[in-house]
Parts: structure tokens; sequence; C-alpha cells
């Protein structure tokens, strides 16, 4: 089964482990995630990387989610982080979320500002969310980082999306 995907057909399971590695990839691929940006100061610098395990998590408190593979050589810059920032791509920011997939070091774009607990902020994404660890919590091969909303901006537009190993972007349809 291994590098293949079968259609689930009336109820057609598998056992996720050693051996089904891809085809749990390939189905965890049919659920179409937003792709974020996530920022902040490491011990050499600014620290960038891209995910889209991003998601809300209350509001009230304003707390949000994301986590980073234990196996990402930004992992340690993450999970130790006291304030990040969270960027939500629009779909004509694929650019910008491979620049940050391939190198998180590289700041070196236009209008990158400082917030106030001094986190590097991209400007024109289509949200940011600025915040405050507030746990870590055990995820397998990552962590999940919660943190405190502390200030979140948005613009118009319609976001960068993920699924089933693409990009794309994403149009309403009316009832």
């Amino acid at each position: 089964m291994e590098g293949s995907f079968q259609p689930m057909v009336d109820g057609d399971s598998f056992i996720p482990g050693p051996g089904t590695e891809r085809h749990y990839r390939a189905v965890l691929g049919l659920f179409a995630t937003g792709v974020t940006v996530v920022t902040t100061v490491g011990a050499k610098g600014p620290v960038g990387i891209t995910a889209n395990s991003f998601a809300s998590l209350s509001l009230d408190p304003p707390l949000v989610l994301w986590a980073p593979a234990r196996a990402s050589r930004r992992f340690a810059a993450f999970a130790s982080a006291t304030h990040y920032a969270i960027h939500v791509l629009g779909a004509e920011q694929f650019a910008l979320g491979r620049h940050f997939a391939r190198d998180g070091l590289d700041f070196d774009l236009p209008g990158v500002e400082r917030g106030a607990e001094g986190v590097p902020l991209l400007t024109d994404c289509l949200a940011r969310f600025e915040c405050r660890r507030r746990a870590v919590h055990d995820g397998g091969d990552h962590v999940i980082v919660v943190g405190e909303v502390l200030r979140a901006a948005s613009r118009e537009g319609a976001p960068l999306i993920f699924s089933a190993g693409h990009y794309g972007s994403f149009a309403t349809t009316k009832d």
C-alpha cells in the first residue's frame, strides 16, 4: 500500500503506522488548510517557518495554536519562543511561503517591521496574530504551541490554500 492511494469504498480503512505513512499523509492532505508563516527571534536573530498547522482555539481568552515539527532545524527557536507572530498568507503570496519553507533566516525582504516584543512582522499578509506563548504540549513528532493573541490585524483578500500537496486559492459559491 506504500506509495499508492486507494479510495475509501464502503468504509474501507487502514491502520496508520509503519508501512502506511505515505497513505496516511495523503489522507490527511485531503483536509485543505491555509498557509502561514510563523516568525520569532531566536538565539541568532529573526527566524521564520512556513506552516499549515494553525488553528483557532478560543475566543475568550483569545487563543490560537500551531504545531512545529521536532525534526525541523528551526524547532528549538519556536518551541522555546515566548513571543511569535503567525501570518496568514493571501493567495498571491505563494513566493513568500516558499521563501520561508526554504530559508528561515533570510529576512532581507521589503517591509519587514518589528513588533512591540521585537518579533519580526511581515507586511501585507491576509491576517496577522501577535502572540505570547501560553503553553507547549507534546504532540508526537510535533509540539503543540498555544498562544494568547495580543494583537491581530487583517486585510481583504483570498487566502492561500494547501491541499493534497498543492497550493491554490479559494473561490466562494453562492447557495
